[in-house]
């Protein structure tokens, strides 16, 4: 089953959304600002993307320049932080399966879905 983490507010996370709608495939649309990730979700996230949670913090947030960009943090710690501030977390992610990608550009979404 696809998944989409999305944030109807942000324009490329429509992109992402209106790109699955157009390829006719089953999904599901996780709105993570009010269906916040438990930890165990979001490290499944960043286990299916393969990369480093700092790689899927939005640092041009004001509550990442406020909070969080000069304190040294360890992985445990911002998953944390995405955890407390959701808007933290990069959008829109896409999952299918074991795969998942950051679609920025939507662009991106094309490789799990074709």
């Amino acid at each position: 089953m696809i998944k989409i983490y999305h944030n109807s507010r942000c324009s490329k996370s429509r992109e992402g959304l209106k790109l699955l709608e157009d390829s006719g495939k089953t999904f599901e649309v996780v709105k993570y600002l009010e269906d916040i990730p438990t930890k165990e979700e979001l490290r499944n996230v960043i286990s299916c993307l393969e990369i480093k949670p700092i790689n899927l913090v939005r640092k041009s947030e004001a509550i990442w320049k406020e909070k969080f960009k000069n304190l040294p943090l360890s992985d445990e710690e911002l998953i944390d932080a995405m955890i407390t501030y959701p808007k933290l977390i990069e959008r829109p992610i896409v999952i299918n399966g074991n795969r998942a990608v950051i679609g920025r550009p939507a662009s991106n979404i094309d490789s799990l879905i074709n």
